[in-house]
């Protein structure tokens, strides 16, 4: 192995960009994760079972990926962020507060995929340009889902 190469044989620099825009799109789901978990517990009114089961099926999801994008940065030879400090300091997605309006907190999730689906994308064009196959395939595997979601969401909100 040479010593441009990390233990997966991958471009160490390349592997630290990607890792910095991995510890980005984690802060990120960090905050969607809690705003999903707020929005589970705080939702009232005519569709609370239907969305009360929606969120929650959104934050574990959302938990599954914030375990992946971490695991997916120790793979790459660097240090997941971990602190909320750090989640509040870098993401983008804001922290969503008191919202019990079943419309409200579906409008909070679209915004917060105009975050994260841009930020998957970037990562997906960089792991193609860096032959990184693992982070690639995690990327394509969101932006899928997501943009299925999106779709249902909207359709929810009759846009």
């Amino acid at each position: 192995m040479t010593q441009n190469l990390n233990q997966i044989g991958l471009d160490k620099t390349a592997s630290s960009d990607l890792a910095d825009k991995l510890n980005e799109l984690l802060a990120n789901y960090q905050i969607f994760y809690m705003n999903a978990r707020g929005f589970h517990w705080n939702i009232k009114g005519e569709k609370f079972f239907e969305l009360h089961l929606k969120f929650e099926e959104l934050y574990n999801d959302s938990l599954i990926k914030i375990d992946e994008i971490a695991e997916r940065i120790l793979t790459l030879g660097f240090t997941p962020l971990h602190t909320f400090g750090d989640y509040l300091e870098l993401s983008k997605i804001k922290v969503s507060k008191n919202i019990s309006s079943g419309t409200e907190a579906i409008q909070k999730i679209l915004k917060g995929y105009e975050v994260l689906l841009p930020l998957e994308r970037e990562l997906l064009e960089m792991s193609g340009d860096s032959n990184d196959e693992g982070t690639n395939a995690l990327m394509s595997d969101y932006i899928r889902e997501q943009e299925k979601l999106i779709w249902m969401y909207s359709a929810y909100l009759n846009q």
